[in-house]
């Protein structure tokens, strides 16, 4: 399989579920005017920050990989782990490649990221990691780039999902968002990038003045935010998605095959109509692993500590 892009970056704004479409966002709008938008991507199940973005480094759900927050913090990602994440998938095909993993919640780099294969990283509070991010592309010109902003979760947390203040939040990261858009055309590589936005899980707002959670199946929850734009990307609202899809389609930019789909492992799919190539299988229906069969809302709670 040919490589289609030289770099990808991933910009994972935690928390922000599908809100992105009710914020004040113009530069998301702006980026993302030729790509592609949904804001209806299933989130992992249970709507926790390892379990998501585990699914969305490793591409198997929170069943197999197994990884929770305390596990994450706490226990470095095993280096002959049968689900190796992104980073080492590409550094086994490109010896030379820059990579990097740039996160307000570092443990996402300590816990879901193999710490022996060479991956740049730094973490620090969204407003100080942001210019560290954008000298590091200037600079570096990463072949492959995950990065994770956590000022909205925590938006969320204090004053609950989809509230003033959490919009207000979106808005403000949207400026960051497009700070490192900016920053890969200032570096030379826009025009060879894969450039997305991805949430993790959203959450709840109990209208109450106390915050709001997440961890549950709701629709509050369990549905996110996810854009993509690039030279090959068609412009279409994706109709089905799961998170752990980011796994397959960053392989796919990079020219890496992808692992054989299997219930009891790999399950990270190309969504439908994302990219120009009839040579993408069909998009299986996982639903009954999402315990999103039938996808409708339940009881809201949470098993993530605020």
């Amino acid at each position: 399989m040919s490589r289609k892009y030289s770099h990808v970056v991933v910009v994972g704004i935690d928390g922000a579920g599908a809100w992105v479409k009710d914020a004040d966002t113009p530069h998301f709008d702006r980026i993302f005017a030729n790509g592609a938008v949904t804001y209806g991507a299933l989130s992992s199940n249970p709507s926790i920050s390892a379990e998501c973005w585990g699914s969305m480094l490793l591409g198997v759900g929170p069943e197999i990989h197994k990884l929770t927050n305390g596990i994450v913090s706490s226990t470095p990602y095993p280096t002959d782990s049968p689900f190796p994440s992104l980073f080492r998938r590409i550094r086994e095909v490109y010896p030379d490649a820059e990579l990097g993993s740039y996160c307000d919640w570092n443990p996402i780099t300590y816990g879901i990221v193999e710490n022996n294969i060479g991956v740049s990283h730094d973490t620090a509070k969204d407003d100080e990691l942001t210019p560290i991010i954008c000298d590091y592309i200037r600079n570096k010109k990463p072949e492959f780039l995950f990065i994770q902003l956590d000022s909205v979760d925590g938006a969320g947390h204090k004053h609950g999902y989809g509230t003033p203040e959490f919009l207000a939040r979106l808005n403000v990261v949207d400026g960051y968002v497009n700070d490192i858009y900016n920053a890969c055309d200032e570096a030379g590589i826009i025009e060879e990038t894969l450039f997305i936005v991805i949430a993790d899980h959203g959450g709840t707002n109990p209208g109450n003045g106390q915050g709001g959670s997440h961890g549950g199946w709701t629709d509050g929850e369990k549905y996110v935010t996810f854009a993509a734009t690039g030279k090959t990307v068609n412009n279409i609202k994706i109709e089905e998605m799961n998170i752990r899809d980011l796994a397959a389609i960053v392989l796919y930019a990079f020219g890496i095959e992808e692992p054989q789909f299997d219930e009891k492992g790999w399950t990270s799919q190309i969504p439908a109509g994302l990219f120009d190539d009839k040579n993408i299988p069909p998009y299986r229906d996982i639903s009954h692993l999402t315990g999103a069969a039938p996808r409708i809302s339940k009881v809201p709670h949470t098993s993530e500590l605020i």
